[in-house]
């Protein structure tokens, strides 16, 4: 039986920590942090540390990793419906922070791959 997928950011971000693949996040220490604009907006930080994560809503204040998008493409990202690389590429995600770190999230949650 497939499981629908959540349908908007909060619910989705409700329910990364128990996606992150704990081996690919063994030693990291990192915060990312989602900027969120548009009808699904907000902003939510991800913290990995100790190969666990916890996400919480507001804005840390020294994130290692900014993503600024809107919330629908972080929703369609994050669903497996667009990657997040075509989205940078066309302009409509900017990162700030350590590149190394964001091009990395991907493969923390690979379950999360289209």
């Amino acid at each position: 039986m497939t499981q629908t997928p959540p349908n908007t950011v909060r619910a989705f971000f409700s329910t990364l920590a128990g996606k992150l693949d704990p081996e690919a996040a063994d030693g990291l220490d990192v915060v990312y942090q989602f900027n969120l604009n548009g009808a699904e907006g907000g902003q939510y930080q991800l913290q990995i540390r100790d190969g666990a994560c916890q996400v919480s809503e507001g804005v840390h204040p020294d994130p290692q990793v900014t993503l600024a998008m809107s919330g629908e493409d972080c929703l369609k990202v994050l669903n497996g419906q667009i990657s997040g690389t075509m989205v940078a590429m066309t302009g409509r995600l900017r990162i700030s922070g350590d590149m190394g770190l964001a091009l990395q999230l991907a493969s923390l949650f690979p379950s999360l791959r289209p």
